[in-house]
C-alpha cells in the first residue's frame, strides 16, 4: 500500500501501523490538490510497481449554509474534495489502461445525494464525487477499469471527537449519543466497517460491480421515519 498524505507525520504513522500488522506500506508527502505534484508522485511509483487500485480518500468537511460559506471555504472544499479526486484519477488512469485495467474507489458521503442541514459546500463536493464515479466507470468500461464509490453516513472517527470538543465543550457525551441515535440503526458506523466494504469493492470478488454508489448508512436512506 502506498499512502499519499499532506501531513507527513500522519502518513508515516499510518504506514507504520500497516507495516507493524504485517503489511507493506510506504507514505509519500503529497497535496492532492496540486496536479503537478500528484502526477510526479504517481509517475515515480508507476516506474517501480504496478498501479492496480486507487482509493480516493482525501477530504475535508465544512459546516454552513450557502450564506455562511465564504468563497475561501468553498474553494478549499472544492480544491481537496473534488479536484483532489480528479487529480489522483487523472494521474493514475493512464497507468491502469496501459497495464490492462484496475480499480478506482472513491469515498463519497450520504451528503452527496441526501439533504443534510448546514452542509452546503460539503454536499456539493460529495455530489461531484458521485458524478465523477459514474462518469469514469462509463468511459473506461472497455479498458477494464471498475469505478465505484462508498457513501457513508456518520462514522465515529477522530474528526467527530474533535468536532464535539470544539462545538460542545462539556457536553461531548450527550451530543455523541444524540448523533448516534440519529442513525436508524442506533449508532455511528465504525472505520473498520467502511474498510471492509472498501476491501470487497477493490477485490476480484466484486468483479461484476462498477458504476455504483454504495450507501453505508445504518438505514439512513430507507428506514427513517
Amino acid at each position: 500500500m502506498r499512502i499519499l498524505d499532506f501531513d507527513e507525520n500522519a502518513g508515516n504513522a499510518a504506514a507504520q501501523e500497516i507495516t507493524a500488522s504485517g503489511g507493506d506500506a510506504k507514505a509519500y508527502v503529497c497535496d492532492v490538490s496540486d496536479q503537478a505534484r500528484t502526477r510526479e508522485v504517481f509517475d515515480r511509483l508507476a516506474r517501480h510497481e504496478r498501479l492496480d487500485i486507487l482509493v480516493n480518500n482525501a477530504g475535508v468537511s465544512h459546516i454552513g449554509t450557502v450564506e455562511t460559506t465564504t468563497e475561501a471555504d468553498f474553494d478549499r472544499v472544492f480544491r481537496i474534495n473534488v479536484k483532489g479526486v480528479y487529480n489522483c484519477t487523472y494521474a493514475a488512469i493512464g497507468h491502469m489502461t496501459s497495464r490492462g485495467g484496475g480499480v478506482i474507489l472513491n469515498m463519497a458521503s450520504i451528503a452527496g445525494t441526501a439533504a443534510l442541514a448546514d452542509r452546503f459546500a460539503y454536499s456539493m463536493s460529495k455530489g461531484a464525487v458521485v458524478a465523477m464515479t459514474y462518469s469514469v466507470a462509463k468511459d473506461y468500461l472497455a479498458h477494464k477499469i471498475r469505478c465505484n464509490c462508498i457513501s457513508p453516513a456518520r462514522v465515529h472517527t477522530p474528526f467527530v471527537d474533535g468536532y464535539l470538543r470544539k462545538n460542545y465543550p462539556g457536553r461531548e457525551q450527550e451530543m455523541f449519543q444524540k448523533l448516534s441515535a440519529a442513525q436508524p440503526i442506533g449508532r455511528m458506523g465504525e472505520p473498520e466497517e467502511v474498510a471492509a466494504l472498501a476491501l470487497f469493492l477493490c477485490s476480484d470478488e466484486a468483479g461484476f460491480i462498477t458504476g455504483t454508489d454504495y450507501p453505508l448508512d445504518g438505514g439512513f436512506f430507507n428506514l427513517r421515519g
